[in-house]
């Protein structure tokens, strides 16, 4: 009994009486110790906790990648003219050989009349000169006519023939020149946006359109010169060809959505140096593209595995904390007590962190509610339900 209840209990002795004060007296012992049961039967907190995993990893890189086409073709006319007509869709696929765009063609036209009439012309030639000679070398032969005649008349038969040859090259540039005036594409490809209108004056300076092949498309990402070193060093590292370690390698495409390209891609190769502005190398890679829903000029990211960490100890995001720079994590030991142990984190995989520093293996540590956690403290820990994390498709 307390100085001050036992003081209050006097003051009212005299008005209460005796028994009415020693009942007083016995309920306020009795709400005493209630108070101290209380306290003493104050249940352990309970604390989700996971245990730290071993095993070996897959670590990626990622790079900002540009999409271009495999092929990119500027459609230029051989010869100049007016354009009377577009035959294609702009953004269609188009075929290789198919006709684009058309030039006027009755210049063409006329110039092919004019080197077919000038070759009928210098076949003509050519026939007499030949006539002449076979009638003019018997009579030669016979003295009947003087020998430099011949000379003459075969000296014109060989100008004949060589007018005739020219003539047929003209015939055939005339026949080019015309054919030219239908403008094709030269891959297959998705067509671009026509820059020219009908009527337009055109050259072989001029650019009409273009077609880029896109399936397959490429994807051209820089990489660090220290990173391509270190792939050239890398066991089993390819060194013919092009020399970097995950050459091998399937290639992921993320998105500018953040979504994952279902079509794995592959690396081709490496550009034959490294820029000096920037301390990079261009890496070339494909990636299918069925449907052609990958369009030159996209940007997105490519996910390479460049190694394997053996080993490695893995936790889940969940369980670490990050305080002025440092990483810390909630370890549950044997007896219950909390431990509050800073660590050194590496890559993210998936849902889960690779720890370099700071565990061991099977250590249980608390996975929520870590702001409430003190060094000592008793809890009663529990499995936490976690998602599995596929470790072979997840990067950083």
């Amino acid at each position: 009994m307390n100085t001050t209840m036992s003081t209050n209990l006097s003051l009212r002795y005299g008005r209460l009486g005796l028994p009415a004060a020693l009942l007083l007296l016995l309920t306020a012992t009795a709400c005493g110790r209630g108070n101290v049961h209380a306290a003493a039967t104050t249940p352990v907190p309970e604390v989700r906790v996971a245990p730290v995993i071993q095993q070996d990893v897959p670590v990626y890189s990622e790079w900002v990648a540009t999409l271009d086409g495999y092929v990119n073709a500027q459609i230029r006319p051989q010869v100049s003219g007016y354009i009377i007509k577009q035959d294609y869709k702009e953004g269609s696929l188009v075929g290789k050989g198919q006709v684009l765009f058309e030039i006027d063609p009755r210049p063409f036209q006329a110039a092919l009349d004019r080197a077919k009439g000038e070759l009928a012309q210098a076949q003509a030639q050519l026939g007499k000169s030949a006539l002449d000679v076979e009638r003019d070398t018997p009579l030669a032969e016979a003295r009947a006519i003087a020998k430099s005649q011949l000379d003459n008349e075969n000296q014109a038969k060989l100008g004949a023939q060589a007018a005739v040859e020219s003539a047929k090259a003209a015939v055939e540039q005339a026949e080019l020149n015309l054919e030219w005036t239908k403008v094709t594409s030269l891959v297959d490809g998705i067509a671009g946006i026509a820059q020219v209108q009908m009527g337009n004056l055109v050259g072989p300076n001029s650019i009409l359109t273009s077609v880029s092949q896109v399936e397959p498309i490429k994807a051209y990402f820089p990489i660090s010169e220290q990173e391509y070193l270190h792939a050239q060093q890398k066991d089993g590292a390819i060194s013919s060809g092009h020399a970097i370690g995950f050459f091998g390698n399937s290639l992921e495409l993320i998105l500018a959505d953040g979504s994952i390209y279902p079509h794995k891609g592959k690396i081709l190769l490496a550009d034959r140096q490294v820029d000096p502005n920037t301390g990079t190398i261009r890496i070339v890679a494909a990636f299918p593209n069925p449907g052609n829903i990958l369009r030159p000029g996209q940007y997105g990211r490519v996910r390479v595995e460049t190694n394997m960490k053996k080993g490695a100890l893995l936790l889940p995001q969940s369980a670490v904390t990050q305080s002025q720079g440092s990483y810390q994590v909630a370890v549950v030991g044997s007896d219950n007590k909390v431990s509050i142990r800073t660590v050194k984190p590496g890559e993210t995989v998936g849902t889960m962190w690779v720890i370099d520093e700071g565990l061991k293996p099977g250590e249980q540590v608390a996975v929520e509610g870590l702001q409430r956690l003190r060094d000592g403290t008793l809890v009663t820990p529990k499995p936490a339900q976690l998602s599995p994390t596929r470790l072979s498709t997840e990067g950083h």
